[in-house]
């Protein structure tokens, strides 16, 4: 992600005298420092070593829980705050922690030098009751102003049916003020289906001068139902994340349970699942060039034809799955079953036809003046903002930002089967439209591959429960999943799935200054990010 850095993470600890370390895993170091030192070493491997910041979550290890006195004597009394950093060229990922007492749950921000964590941080606060001080924006995030004071779901004596009183906490938007400008609100509700979210545009004229989201209206508690649950009991609420992704995220966490349990699923298991995930990224990316193409222009022969080319992958993934999202088949362990070679062939078959046909569309599309008009040098996003704001998946990748899980940190089979990361220059609505045709093409690509090379064998193992923590990383269509997963005395302790939407959501922040209102929905759909994923 921009300039690299090519010392070892074990050297970078030393140099940063961080000598409290152990390994989490093959992929994962560990490390601790103290409350007073996270910021000004996570300050240094994001400035000076280049390593991004890709998760922070907080945990509550207070031991003033504990049933008998004696436990309460032997533990401590103190949250955790985590934050995960990522090396590329080493395949690993850097877990760096710090204990909070829970009788002062505060500690110096990150926010205030690293701006990838802001959203993170607003999050702590809201779930947890840790105050990252220092943070520019302590506005609550997750929570609605109809939420008491004082009410953090997180911590382990929140039950989770709590029914609680209603309240009415101002939450102040920003505001422009002068002569001529005015402010537009849009939704939650909005026309058509799509989730609940509202955006407050300050405008002179049509021209956006700041525009702000304010999401979690489909906050659902999914972290909070998950504690106590057994690895397969919580893979539902996994899967129902965000359902266009269902796949991936499935992946994500079967991936985080497995490295826990040192269980090797079978190669003929892996294929399969990326040949799942692959047809994934297939369905919504011809989805996204409809409705970008179509519904964010008003070129309607593109959406209509685009969505009928859809379609086809859902009828195929119903076909296959027994459902229209591509859920259902990947489990901890592998996978819930093997395909025939007659079902393979025929994902070959329809996604090769898919291509064909939606490439016809969008050559259509491209050929209009009218429609590069829209997409070029709308929605903008420099690839210093990307960087700084911590951006993940295709929009990255659209702002010249080189990152794919699928080739940094391979899972599954990808070591075996590289894929061909592709980038743009142009930062904006067209670039993000381009990546999706050259994605598809490179997904067909890669399932002929699979289809092809895939041998006989074993779809499942067995998995034998052990405690411990991992993260499991997938890049989804939408961008990068990481799953933290804690399991303790054989039940999910603590899982923060994060979907990549949580990461990019801040982005509109940066993209929609300088451009018209009507243009802010297609900026939106350019990014395509999930509401549901978000809040969880």
């Amino acid at each position: 992600m921009g300039e690299k850095n090519n010392m070892k993470i074990q050297e970078i600890l030393k140099e940063l005298n961080i000598l409290e370390t152990s390994l989490g895993g093959d992929d994962l170091v560990l490390a601790k420092v103290s409350r007073n030192d996270l910021a000004v070493v996570a300050t240094k491997l994001v400035e000076k070593y280049k390593l991004p910041l890709s998760l922070l979550f907080g945990t509550d290890d207070r031991k003033d829980l504990a049933e008998s006195e004696a436990d309460h004597r032997a533990g401590k009394n103190s949250f955790g705050v985590h934050v995960i950093f990522s090396l590329d060229k080493e395949n690993k990922w850097l877990k760096l922690s710090a204990e909070i007492p829970a009788d002062d749950a505060q500690y110096p921000a990150l926010t205030e030098t690293i701006m990838a964590s802001h959203w993170y941080e607003r999050y702590l606060q809201d779930m947890f009751g840790i105050i990252p001080v220092g943070h520019p924006d302590l506005r609550r995030l997750v929570h609605h102003e109809n939420i008491p004071e004082n009410t953090h779901p997180l911590l382990k004596d929140f039950i989770w049916n709590t029914k609680l009183p209603k309240d009415n906490v101002p939450y102040p938007m920003n505001h422009v003020a002068g002569e001529g400008v005015f402010e537009i609100p849009v939704g939650p509700i909005h026309a058509g289906i799509i989730e609940p979210g509202h955006f407050r545009f300050n405008v002179a004229g049509e021209r956006i001068l700041t525009l702000e989201g304010k999401l979690f209206f489909t906050h659902k508690g999914v972290e909070k139902l998950m504690e106590g649950k057994t690895v397969s009991k919580a893979l539902p609420f996994i899967e129902r994340l965000s359902g266009d992704a269902s796949a991936s995220h499935a992946l994500a966490y079967s991936e985080a349970v497995e490295k826990i349990s040192s269980c090797k699923v079978s190669k003929r298991a892996q294929i399969i699942r990326m040949i799942i995930t692959e047809c994934e990224r297939i369905t919504m990316h011809v989805h996204d060039l409809a409705n970008i193409g179509g519904m964010g222009t008003g070129y309607s022969f593109i959406a209509a034809n685009g969505f009928r080319i859809k379609e086809r992958m859902m009828r195929l993934s119903q076909e296959i799955c027994g459902n229209r999202f591509w859920r259902g088949m990947i489990i901890p362990g592998g996978l819930s079953r093997d395909l025939s070679k007659e079902e393979l062939d025929k994902i070959l078959k329809i996604s090769t036809e898919v291509w064909k046909e939606i490439d016809k569309i969008v050559a259509i599309a491209l050929d209009s003046e009218g429609f590069l008009d829209r997409l070029q040098y709308t929605g903008e996003l420099p690839k210093e903002a990307a960087l700084a704001f911590g951006a993940v998946g295709l929009p990255a990748r659209a702002s010249m930002i080189n990152r794919d899980v699928r080739r940094d940190h391979p899972y599954a089979a990808y070591g075996e089967f590289p894929i061909c990361v592709i980038t743009k220059k142009s930062q904006d609505v067209f670039a993000r439209y381009r990546m999706r045709i050259k994605e598809i093409e490179q997904s067909i690509i890669l399932l002929d591959t699979l289809v092809k090379n895939i041998k006989a064998g074993d779809v499942f193992k067995e998995v034998e429960i052990k405690d411990g923590f991992a993260l499991g990383a997938v890049e989804s269509w939408r961008g990068e999943i990481l799953t933290a997963l804690q399991i303790k005395d054989g039940v999910i302790e603590r899982c923060f799935p994060r979907d990549p939407s949580f990461c990019n959501w801040a982005l509109f922040g940066i993209m929609g200054p300088g451009n018209i209102v009507p243009d802010f929905p297609l900026i939106n759909k350019s990014l395509n990010l999930s509401y549901s994923g978000n809040d969880m």
